[in-house]
């Protein structure tokens, strides 16, 4: 019973939302020729294997070396401290 009065929950929630994400959807979701650039696209194919790079290697990877034990072995500074590369760039 409690199985489905979540999902009468989670589907009216669904009903009772969609319209009011619809009228501030600034996204124009008619066709346009600019969609299907071929770099557009390859984008598009690229982009998720991107995204699970960062979050599968790059993230684990910086939580590893940003380890109190570890950071002299790597030479890893936090981004506000003096001669991180963001303290550099405000200079220029």
């Amino acid at each position: 019973m409690k199985k489905v009065i979540v999902a009468g929950l989670v589907a009216a929630a669904l009903c009772l939302g969609t319209p009011a994400l619809a009228q501030n959807s600034t996204v124009n979701d008619q066709y346009d020729d600019e969609l299907m650039h071929p770099l557009r696209v390859a984008s598009y194919l690229i982009y998720p294997i991107g995204f699970a790079a960062e979050w599968l290697i790059g993230r684990p990877f910086q939580y590893i070396i940003s380890r109190d034990q570890l950071r002299n072995v790597f030479g890893w500074k936090p981004a506000n401290e003096e001669g991180s590369y963001r303290k550099i760039s405000r200079r220029m």
